[in-house]
Order: C-alpha cells, then structure tokens, then sequence
C-alpha cells in the first residue's frame, strides 16, 4: 500500500523545532506528523538533520542527538531512496517547472514512492506537477480546518 503523502524537509522542521517561535505551524505539524500516513526521503531526511542541529538558522537547534532521533523515528516510515532515477526525473520535473533541483527531487521522489500529495510550503499550493499534488498544509484548507 502506497503512502498518501510525503513530507517536505520544512514541515517537519516545524513540528520538531517552533513550538515557541510559531505554535500554529507545530501544531499542524505535529497533526500531519501524528494523524497521517506518510512519507520521507533520503533528501528529506539528511535535510531535516542538517537544518535542525544548525546554530545559525535556529536560536535553539536540535543537539545532534536529538535529531538522529527525530531521523530515527521518521525512518520507520516508507522512506523513498535518491537513486540515479530519481535525481534524472528530479532535473526533468525542475526544468518543465522552473523549480529548483532540489524541489524538483521531492517531487520526483513523492512521484517514485507513488504518494499523491507533496506538503510543502515552497511550492505552489494546489498545484498539481505531475502526478503529484502539492499542498501547503498552513494554507486554509478543507481537510485541515
């Protein structure tokens, strides 16, 4: 049975990081983290590590163990591997939609793991790239309201 959804690297550094500096979004966050059937990928998850143990982006990061065990709890779910497949999709879905490669191997890799819905907040709410939905889970929205 396929995921109904991958999680992007920001929300999950929401629901792990802003409790204090943006409880709407932990709160959702966490929801999404909690109630869904999801998702992750190899980029998503050395992403969410690397951003959440940096200084210079958070005022209190994550300690590195802390964030092996958020990796470590997020890796018992479907995990969708970077292979040579999915970086090459990656840059095709990246050039046909003017995205970076990076937000073009999320989607290549919601497309691989055959989830049909990406939350994400750095792409365009609603809209579909490929096969893939998009949805910005702190965007009012029918299912989350």
């Amino acid at each position: 049975m396929h995921p109904d959804c991958l999680i992007d690297t920001n929300v999950l550094l929401y629901a792990a990081l802003h409790a204090e500096s943006d409880p709407e979004k932990w709160t959702q966050a966490r929801k999404i983290v909690a109630d869904e059937n999801y998702s992750t990928s190899g980029q998503v998850l050395a992403e969410f590590y690397t951003n959440a143990t940096n200084a210079k982006k958070f005022k209190r990061p994550l300690t590195p163990q802390e964030a092996a065990t958020w990796v470590s709890v997020l890796s018992a779910k479907p995990c969708a591997d970077v292979d040579s497949a999915v970086v090459m999709r990656g840059i095709e879905l990246s050039m046909r939609y003017v995205t970076s490669y990076w937000d073009g191997a999320i989607l290549a890799a919601t497309e691989a793991i055959g989830a049909p819905v990406l939350y994400s907040e750095y792409l365009n709410h609603g809209q579909y790239y490929g096969s893939v939905r998009v949805i910005n889970p702190f965007k009012p929205h029918p299912d989350y309201n």
